[in-house]
């Protein structure tokens, strides 16, 4: 019962009330313990398939009259689950990996950013340690890069290896600007490498408070583990 895809306690739970998967729980528990999303809130989920985070994020918006909004991106066309979510909830199949942070801001909430991204983005696990932590990496990279942008402090030179006033003169100040509103929240799904620690370090001083958690509903043989950033400090410079 213990296999990866040996059905489980939170296999039931989520079947028994309606999560389209387990990993509903995961977002249910982070959001119990930081209190990340609230009425109101414009919520970014990267990599949304197959849409039990978009499910725990509209819920906890609370009653439609709130307001709020979610927004799901993901290679994969997303249906939105019809069970816990209502017409706050949107996706868009789109590469995360080639989006433009200016077509994303467009997106949000008068085009003014999120208060809140998620991202559960995970590549397919090949077996092979190194292969997927590095792929791993490369993704919350990205996500880092799509919420702060490549001008916030040294990320950008993390992110692509050159310094941050190096950034090509063509490259719009849309696409140097993150779509993380100061304030907001960021969470990120990482594979356990020696790499891993970077990210709490190139994080840290961005956010009032950063913390890692490894979810109940995280299975055994799992090494994913999760960066809860809050409240942005800085903004990304232009």
């Amino acid at each position: 019962m213990s296999g990866a895809g040996a059905p489980d306690f939170f296999y039931r739970e989520a079947q028994r009330l309606g999560y389209v998967a387990r990993s509903a729980f995961k977002l249910l528990q982070i959001q119990n313990q930081f209190k990340l999303i609230t009425s109101g809130s414009s919520v970014l989920d990267l990599g949304c398939a197959p849409g039990a985070w978009l499910q725990v994020a509209c819920q906890s918006l609370g009653p439609p009259r709130n307001g709020g909004s979610v927004l799901g991106i993901d290679i994969k066309k997303v249906k939105v689950p019809h069970v816990h979510c209502d017409s706050r909830v949107q996706t868009v199949c789109a590469d995360v990996m080639n989006l433009p942070k200016s077509k994303l801001k467009s997106l949000s909430p008068k085009e003014k950013g999120f208060s809140v991204i998620l991202s559960d983005m995970c590549p397919i696990v090949s077996g092979i340690t190194t292969r997927d932590a590095a792929l791993s990496v490369e993704l919350g990279m990205q996500a880092v890069n799509l919420a702060l942008g490549e001008a916030a402090l040294g990320v950008g030179e993390v992110i692509h290896g050159k310094d941050k006033d190096s950034i090509d003169d063509s490259t719009s100040a849309s696409d140097c600007d993150g779509v993380l509103r100061k304030g907001g929240h960021l969470v990120l799904k990482l594979l356990e490498s020696e790499d891993t620690q970077e990210f709490s370090r190139m994080l840290k001083p961005l956010f009032r408070k950063s913390s890692w958690l490894r979810p109940k509903a995280t299975r055994s043989s799992s090494r994913e583990i999760y960066l809860i950033c809050q409240s942005l400090q800085l903004q990304a410079r232009t």
